[in-house]
């Protein structure tokens, strides 16, 4: 099929049929900011951090979920969307333990968010979940952005032990009928650590290493009660 021409930033590209405005950007070095996107994963556009603005189109446009199109005009940085980007990021810091999310903290500091704007906020706060001897899940850091979600499920493994639970501000990412993590189909393949953005999915190592236990006691603690094989004698 033939190449889709538009403008971004009032600069021409011409990219397959079929391509994402976040992508034509990025053939232009344009950077648009994405949370929940990964490129090994599936768009869903549920942080809205990446809208543009498209000229004819009312609402701002999810750049990660948006197809080009023949003679469209986008705007990465216009006004409007920095400032809805800048909201975003104030009430995620309002509600959500960002410590350890450092692409997040750049881009508060880049769109110059006010990290104190919503004082009164409820914090998102509820035990750390340490019932495995690979990993921890501190979902008061958990943004919601369901890439543990997906690896879980389609994106890479298909063991659908995780998925999201409860409605509005009480939705959370969790196991069915919340049973521990060593009780789903989990497989304990890590994935889903590697995918979190914010430390809420933590290696069970590296949350011991920070909390300054040894290296024994830490090998002690994460070898889950494994006994080593012995071969059988001929």
């Amino acid at each position: 099929m033939p190449d889709v021409t538009l403008t971004i930033d009032s600069d021409s590209v011409a990219v397959p049929t079929g391509t994402t405005i976040l992508k034509a950007a990025e053939k232009l070095g344009r950077h648009i900011p994405t949370i929940c996107y990964h490129d090994y994963c599936t768009a869903n556009g549920l942080c809205r951090i990446c809208v543009v603005e498209v000229d004819g189109v009312k609402p701002l446009v999810p750049a990660c979920l948006s197809r080009v199109s023949e003679g469209m005009k986008v705007s990465t940085s216009s006004a409007r969307a920095e400032r809805s980007r800048r909201t975003i990021l104030e009430m995620l810091t309002s509600a959500v333990d960002l410590s350890q999310a450092p692409e997040i903290n750049k881009f508060i500091d880049d769109y110059h968010a006010d990290r104190a704007r919503f004082p009164e906020a409820e914090r998102r706060e509820v035990p750390v979940l340490d019932d495995n001897p690979m990993y921890v899940r501190d979902y008061s850091k958990c943004i919601l952005c369901w890439r543990c979600v997906q690896v879980c499920a389609d994106d890479a493994q298909f063991t659908y032990a995780i998925n999201f639970k409860g409605r509005g501000f009480d939705t959370s990412i969790g196991t069915f009928f919340d049973k521990p993590m060593p009780e789903t189909t989990c497989v304990f393949c890590g994935q889903c650590v590697g995918v979190c953005p914010t430390g809420a999915l933590k290696s069970k190592r590296e949350s011991l290493l920070e909390q300054g236990f040894s290296l024994d006691e830490i090998l002690q603690t994460t070898r889950g009660g494994r006994k080593k094989r012995r071969r059988k004698s001929p």
